[in-house]
């Protein structure tokens, strides 16, 4: 691992900053937003239909792993999911004692009525940009979210070591 240099230590410090910027005014927008969605499910609940969608059928304990979250928190938020009709409860294939949650047809509808409007959203509060200004800044944050993955991969295979460099 090379040492990086003071300009490139100085350009890290102005991205986190902008990071942090960009966390805390979502979180902003976010608490403009009801903590409760118009169907009566907690916001944050929907993290858990975002990512079976995206994941495919997954074990509490494994949501509640790639979520950073407890499992009882997952487990509440994934039963009021079951009690609405967007995520059913399966047998596992691997395992009969076990259960797999998964979307349903009505949670991949909402899934994607939310998805779209996130999309309209951004659009408009975007839309003064240039083209090639938000293609940019879409293909950046790619990067920078893939960059940011393989670094966790890299943490997860050295952290019994202890030691990032080695």
């Amino acid at each position: 691992m090379t040492v990086p240099s003071q300009d490139d230590l100085d350009v890290a410090d102005a991205l986190g900053g902008q990071l942090v910027r960009f966390y805390r005014a979502m979180a902003k927008t976010k608490s403009y937003l009801s903590k409760i969605g118009p169907d009566g499910i907690e916001r944050a609940a929907y993290a858990i239909l975002f990512y079976l969608v995206n994941n495919g059928p997954q074990r509490t304990s494994a949501l509640a792993d790639a979520l950073h979250s407890d499992i009882s928190t997952v487990s509440r938020q994934s039963s009021t999911l079951v009690q609405h009709g967007l995520v059913e409860r399966t047998a596992d294939p691997e395992d009969g004692r076990a259960t797999l949650l998964a979307p349903t047809g009505e949670g991949l509808r909402v899934f994607e009525e939310n998805r779209k409007l996130r999309a309209r959203w951004i659009a408009s509060m975007l839309q003064e940009w240039p083209r090639e200004d938000r293609v940019a800044v879409a293909s950046l944050l790619d990067r920078l979210n893939a960059e940011i993955e393989q670094f966790q991969e890299g943490l997860v295979d050295h952290s019994v070591a202890g030691d990032p460099d080695t």
